[in-house]
């Protein structure tokens, strides 16, 4: 009866592992995709079945969450955490959903470079979420990681301006509602890692 009350700190960062396992595969399927090394449909189908295994961890590491009495962190920045982590998979697959049920026919420039930023912030965020396991031994590392995302995610939103604005300087109405709905989602995911990041630098903060 006791045992749902002890604390449980290797749990939480092995869910953080393998969530961050699966948007890392699943942000470099995405880049595969665009840069036509994988069909739409076919890497559509991969990122859908990975972002339902992400599903699948965050609740249980959520349930876990909820019978668990001390945690490592505070438990808030835990559940912020994982609805982040999961959050970004959310938005990749949406985005990747769109290229093979849009008619897609030919990828924009833009979104090569949105996706090696997509990537760069994954890989940023992995090393700060690893970080979390040793606050005081990483805690330097973990915010140049944190900054590095910061700057991505300006990076991102500086594409997807010029990107949305391209698209209205075109006259094929269809293609820009398209493509907007894309990067919008592309945008979106990024900002779930710059939240993760704005949430590590928190708990960096409270364990200091």
């Amino acid at each position: 009866m006791l045992r749902g009350l002890l604390p449980k700190e290797g749990a939480f960062f092995d869910y953080f592992d393998q969530l961050m396992d699966i948007n890392k595969n699943i942000s470099r399927t995405f880049l595969e995709m665009v840069e036509g090394k994988q069909s739409f449909e076919s890497a559509s189908t991969s990122i859908k079945k990975m972002e339902r295994d992400a599903d699948r961890i965050s609740r249980v590491c959520l349930d876990l969450l909820h019978r668990t009495f001390i945690t490592p962190i505070d438990r808030d920045d835990i559940f912020n955490l994982v609805k982040c982590l999961d959050g970004f998979a959310d938005n990749i697959n949406s985005s990747a959903y769109r290229f093979a049920n849009y008619g897609v026919e030919e990828v924009r420039n833009e979104t090569f470079e949105f996706a090696k930023v997509i990537i760069a912030a994954v890989d940023a965020l992995d090393v700060a979420m690893h970080g979390l396991k040793n606050i005081k031994k990483n805690d330097q590392v973990m915010r140049e990681k944190c900054v590095l995302i910061h700057d991505l995610e300006d990076e991102s939103d500086e594409i997807n301006r010029k990107a949305v604005a391209a698209l209205f300087s075109q006259n094929d109405v269809m293609m820009l509602l398209k493509w907007k709905s894309i990067f919008e989602r592309m945008e979106r995911a990024v900002d779930r890692l710059n939240h993760a990041a704005n949430i590590i630098e928190t708990v960096i903060i409270e364990q200091s």
